[in-house]
């Protein structure tokens, strides 16, 4: 599939992005090699291959030994990360407002 530059920049006008000369031809080459390497994956064949619900294996007899416990700990930095905000406004970090369409 080939990206074009209008592509490139129609993709960073919905991500706010103002990019060069330079690196919309950089991101472009990118882009278009990426969904090139998607193409050939597509092409595999994958008809015996069994869904994964998880990606880590158990080790032999092992009931999952990679993984940690779920436990539920209490997580109080709130106060302390809303400190450090130039402006914020509990329970809130204030910030500008970016959505100009």
């Amino acid at each position: 599939m080939k990206i074009t530059r209008e592509d490139v920049l129609r993709i960073a006008e919905l991500a706010n992005l103002e990019l060069t000369p330079e690196e919309i031809e950089l991101y472009r080459g990118q882009l278009d090699e990426i969904l090139n390497y998607v193409g050939k994956l597509q092409q595999l064949d994958v008809s015996n291959v069994e869904p994964m619900a998880q990606v880590l294996f158990p080790a032999a007899g092992d009931a999952h030994l990679e993984l940690r416990d779920d436990t539920l700990r209490p997580c109080n930095v709130a106060d302390a990360m809303l400190s450090q905000a130039p402006d914020a406004a509990k329970p809130f970090f204030r910030v500008p407002k970016v959505i100009e369409k």
